[in-house]
């Protein structure tokens, strides 16, 4: 990509725990052009919102981001410069939108004061220029009566205002990347709906990248450009939105679009992928998903795939691209088996 707002190379994120080293990401490289809406998807486990984390530089102890990751914007890389600069960046230029309004909100301040805060905190206006500042923001994120809501507390409002609030605080400064972490997950459908369709209408005004994470392809087929797959802390697969649902490669990607409910279509029960994402202190060697996938051979077992160049933009972390005849094998997958002490097994099916 020839113009990036944000380039993440090689980012590591590890965990030092009792039980072990979790290398919760592990060497994930990505690019997001300015004014781009890029999707990160995977279950549960799989890196993404650690991946967030580490962007902003919000990693604690027994959590650190490794020597030599790279996380490049406006020139500078946010791994490495002090906490003072990074606070200066942090809420101005790269902000976040939380999953859960109600831990992102502190119960005791209305709403409009949080708001006003960020504003305060950076600097930019009096404290009546914030006010006026966050009322003019409640009413842009679409809030009613937004100088009345200001003044009201978090648990006054319902699920989607909260949320709407929550999107306020994100964009009141006008930040070149916002990353919305699950931004629609505790809301009905309608509401996330109108929770998306927000976030694209804002962005188109004020130009805003933003990085959308999420488990839901069906919430990543209409609002983003590209999509980047995550699984066992890397990356997997990485293509435009269009070309991974029509021709995705990855195994992992193949299920996860096999397991969205089809509208017309009468099946049985959904599709699943067996087993479940493996802990970030024992990744499987070899490819991290060869105990899950339906075309694993003895290769992915042993050796570690690099990303294969699929097409225009599009790579894929699996032997497939060097071995496309093994598609024909398909068998059922590995499962580790219950003891979790005799190794592997086929046709185990876990739920």
């Amino acid at each position: 990509m020839s113009e990036s707002l944000l380039r993440v190379h090689d980012l590591r994120t590890y965990f030092y725990t009792e039980s072990g080293v979790a290398r919760s990401v592990d060497g994930v490289s990505f690019d997001i052009a300015p004014g781009e809406t890029v999707g990160l998807v995977g279950e549960s486990g799989c890196g993404k919102s650690v991946t967030a984390l580490s962007l902003l530089r919000l990693i604690r102890p027994p959590g650190r981001i490794e020597a030599g990751s790279e996380i490049t914007f406006d020139g500078k890389n946010l791994a490495t410069i002090d906490e003072k600069s990074m606070r200066e960046i942090r809420g101005a230029r790269i902000s976040m939108v939380f999953q859960e309004p109600m831990t992102a909100l502190n119960p005791v301040f209305t709403v409009g004061d949080q708001i006003a805060e960020v504003v305060r905190i950076h600097g930019a206006g009096s404290k009546r220029e914030a006010w006026d500042r966050a009322v003019k923001m409640l009413e842009t994120v679409g809030i009613p009566a937004p100088a009345q809501r200001a003044n009201e507390y978090p648990h006054q409002l319902s699920g989607g205002m909260r949320q709407r609030v929550v999107i306020a605080m994100a964009l009141i400064m006008n930040p070149a990347l916002v990353i919305a972490d699950e931004p629609t997950t505790a809301l009905d459908v309608t509401i996330q709906a109108q929770i998306l369709e927000l976030l694209a209408d804002l962005q188109k005004q004020f130009g805003t990248s933003i990085l959308l994470i999420t488990h839901d392809l069906g919430v990543v087929a209409e609002s983003v450009s590209r999509v980047i797959v995550m699984y066992g802390g890397e990356v997997v697969e990485e293509a435009p939105v269009r070309e991974l649902f029509a021709a995705a490669h990855h195994p992992y990607t193949e299920g996860l679009l096999g397991a969205m409910p089809q509208v017309g279509q009468e099946r049985e029960r959904l599709a699943t992928i067996p087993g479940s994402v493996p802990p970030p202190t024992a990744w499987p060697t070899g490819c991290r998903f060869h105990d899950r996938c339906p075309y694993a051979w003895d290769r992915c077992a042993a050796e570690h795939p690099p990303l294969y160049q699929i097409g225009n933009g599009h790579v894929s972390r699996c032997h497939l691209a060097d071995e496309p005849q093994r598609r024909a094998e398909k068998h059922e997958p590995l499962v580790v088996m219950a003891s979790g002490e005799a190794g592997l097994t086929r046709g185990a099916r876990a739920s």
